[in-house]
């Protein structure tokens, strides 16, 4: 376990099911553990029905976790009215703060530009009219990200989530006003654009978080990741930017608190009961 934080901050981004929660019980144990780093509330991110499905219902099993839903680029190949009817209802629960995450993956081949294209637009549509966050999944897919934000409008919130442009693609998201969300890459010393990116990000448009149970940080690389381990990026990230660390713990609940309204989230326990 990491040195306790001087001052809370929220993952921004993580993946609960992944990490091995199945039920109420795993998911207090693994916010339990994270609280005693410092880290005292999450977001925990579908990437298909089923875990969407699950997040939503984690949200309201624990007041630390909120939930984000959305189907991940790679398995829109076969993305149905009936899928984005139930995307759709679940975004509009309440302790669903975000839809996400969306974009694009040119990586993978699991799912052809044209499908990934179109479930980005749909996704960015729902955003605006349920009137949350867009939760952007982006990898090796910075133009075509922004030719799409561009043609559909962006939804008021967007944030880039595991951010992996260099210090030019940083710049383009500040000037537009996104927001962007470190995970562990950060802390890899051969990470050097990523870096330069993260020391510009102004307070404000700059989150932190885990992917979990993915990208562990510096020193675990290559190990199973869990919501507690932002702590290591935490603290990195305070360095790297010459600050405090309750000084950016702070600034960077401030900001999640602002971009998913946190604070604004009451419990609804009977969310659960009507997704079962």
């Amino acid at each position: 376990m990491p040195e306790r934080l001087p001052a809370p901050v929220v993952d921004a981004h993580t993946h609960l099911d992944a990490c091995g929660a199945k039920d109420s019980a795993d998911v207090s144990t693994m916010l339990d553990r994270a609280n005693a780093a410092g880290v005292d509330r999450v977001i925990t991110v579908a990437d298909d029905l089923a875990a969407a499905r699950w997040a939503a219902e984690a949200s309201t099993w624990d007041d630390r976790v909120f939930a984000a839903v959305a189907v991940h680029p790679t398995r829109t190949a076969e993305f149905s009215d009936a899928d984005k009817a139930v995307i759709e209802d679940l975004a509009r629960q309440p302790r669903v703060v975000a839809v996400g995450e969306t974009g694009l993956d040119y990586y993978w081949d699991y799912s052809p530009p044209a499908a990934q294209h179109e479930a980005f637009r749909w996704h960015i549509d729902l955003a605006k009219r349920v009137g949350k966050p867009l939760m952007i999944h982006d990898r090796d897919a910075h133009a075509d990200i922004f030719k799409i934000l561009t043609e559909e409008g962006s939804p008021e919130t967007v944030v880039f989530h595991c951010f992996s442009g260099d210090l030019d693609f940083a710049r383009k998201c500040v000037d537009r006003g996104y927001v962007l969300s470190f995970a562990g890459p950060v802390t890899f010393r051969n990470a050097a654009p990523l870096r330069a990116a993260a020391a510009f990000v102004p307070p404000g448009q700059l989150l932190v978080e885990t992917d979990a149970p993915y990208l562990t940080p510096h020193p675990f690389r290559g190990r199973p990741n869990e919501p507690y381990c932002v702590a290591y990026t935490l603290r990195d990230l305070a360095h790297l930017r010459g600050v405090d660390v309750a000084e950016l713990a702070a600034d960077i609940s401030t900001t999640a608190d602002r971009v998913f309204r946190l604070r604004d989230v009451t419990s609804d326990h009977s969310i659960g009961d009507r997704l079962r």
